[in-house]
């Protein structure tokens, strides 16, 4: 899978499982996805998202340190999804 496509999965994973009042295309690359300068997700939708990562990418996150390091941005989870990936191969 290239890396613009799982960008775009990772868009409409968000915009689809957290309801999202935006489209994909909406969702900028480096977006803050916490807090009032960026999406404004909050606790509930961080645990939202780690149980969508891994129905959608197989991708666990296992603590609340790692979430919060990769789950700040689209970036932040694509870099996170790919370096999982490369350590289960």
């Amino acid at each position: 899978m290239s890396e613009p496509d799982l960008r775009a999965q990772i868009k409409e994973m968000l915009v689809k499982n957290l309801m999202l009042q935006v489209t994909p295309e909406q969702i900028g690359d480096d977006l803050p996805l916490f807090g009032p300068d960026g999406l404004g997700l909050d606790s509930i939708d961080a645990l939202e998202l780690v149980v969508s990562m891994e129905k959608t990418f197989a991708v666990g996150v296992p603590s609340s340190d790692v979430a919060g390091k990769a789950l700040r941005t689209v970036n932040t989870i694509h870099d996170y999804i790919l370096e999982k990936r490369g350590a289960a191969a």
